[in-house]
């Protein structure tokens, strides 16, 4: 009886009602509403979470707002004066509203300009596209070695300033003592001897088009071989068993692919080429006679040079204007792509 005993003993009382009924503050059981704190810990966690993008962002939104937005607006309120050295020299100010806008629009000359500049935007993104991307194709095509010695060569020729790069062309396409009439004499065109390249407007475009198009390409052919290897090898191998030609991987292949890098890449280069300036004023001025200015060095000439500071602001804002118009096409697409996103 004793061992029957110890081996079931019994509970106090108060121990009892201790495991019966839980004291007050004693921990919640399972099933319970969850603390009051947490519903709002996880608010304001989601709420930061939202947030963290947008202040990231907020310092580069500022210095884009203080260095290019502030002498945008001054700019456009430059446009509806009539701003000349008169009125610098008298610190006034000559409201002259639409006058400057209409006056550029009635112009033969600002449309000729604006023609001018549309042509030369299309043919130097052509061949910009064009050549980046065989290029690209070439450097997927290489072996380690080749490969890094000619994408050291573009990132050179990427690199290097627009004021030094002028003036390399400068120097090979001089009349006298160019290297390009040089070795076109020894090749047999010995006319090209003492050829000027800066005395008519399709030479001097010329030469402009193929420092445009230089300095260009490694953005394109760096870009389209690094979207080349994101592609596996298995999609080709599949494609040549198929009996699918290099241009039919191409186009049915490659280009649905990479199409977003295509259409990003293009809406890029119309944009730096569009408002190309450096290039065309430091070569030639715009010249001869103004056959080879387009839209960005027109505005310059009419504000800077003839001191018209309010027509050269019509000008620059027409010419914004102009590329936003002819971007509308890419803007559209864009936004599809986000949609199907």
């Amino acid at each position: 009886m004793a061992a029957q005993y110890r081996g079931t003993p019994t509970r106090a009382p108060d121990q009892q009602s201790a495991v019966a009924a839980p004291t007050a503050g004693a921990p919640v059981a399972v099933g319970t509403a969850p603390a009051p704190g947490r519903p709002r810990a996880s608010r304001g966690s989601a709420l930061a979470g939202r947030t963290t993008p947008y202040l990231l962002i907020l310092p580069a939104l500022v210095a884009t707002a203080v260095l290019l937005g502030y002498p945008l607006v001054r700019n456009v309120i430059i446009s509806f004066q009539t701003l000349n050295a008169f009125q610098l020299i008298q610190h006034t100010t000559q409201w002259t509203g639409f006058g400057n806008y209409k006056e550029q629009l009635t112009s033969a000359e600002f449309w000729h300009t604006t023609e001018r500049s549309i042509f030369f935007t299309l043919a130097n993104v052509a061949l910009i596209m064009v050549g980046g991307t065989l290029i690209g194709l070439l450097l997927n095509r290489l072996g380690k070695r080749m490969r890094l010695t000619l994408s050291i060569g573009l990132v050179l020729a990427w690199a290097m300033p627009y004021v030094a790069a002028t003036t390399v062309y400068q120097w090979l396409f001089d009349t006298r003592y160019g290297v390009v009439n040089w070795g076109l004499d020894k090749l047999g065109w010995h006319s090209m001897a003492g050829y000027n390249w800066l005395g008519s407007q399709f030479s001097t475009f010329a030469v402009i088009t193929l420092m445009i198009v230089w300095q260009s390409l490694p953005f394109v052919a760096l870009n389209f071989y690094a979207g080349l290897t994101t592609v596996s090898a298995e999609i080709f191998e599949a494609a040549r068993m198929d009996g699918a030609g290099a241009w039919r991987t191409f186009s049915s292949v490659l280009f649905p692919m990479l199409r977003p890098f295509f259409l990003s890449t293009t809406f890029l280069e119309i944009i730096w080429v569009f408002k190309a300036f450096t290039q065309v004023y430091a070569l030639n001025a715009g010249g001869p006679a103004g056959l080879t200015e387009t839209l960005p060095v027109y505005a310059f000439v009419e504000g800077v040079g003839n001191q018209h500071y309010g027509t050269g602001a019509a000008i620059s804002v027409l010419t914004i204007l102009i590329l936003l118009a002819l971007m509308s096409y890419y803007f559209r697409i864009i936004l599809k792509q986000e949609d199907e996103l």
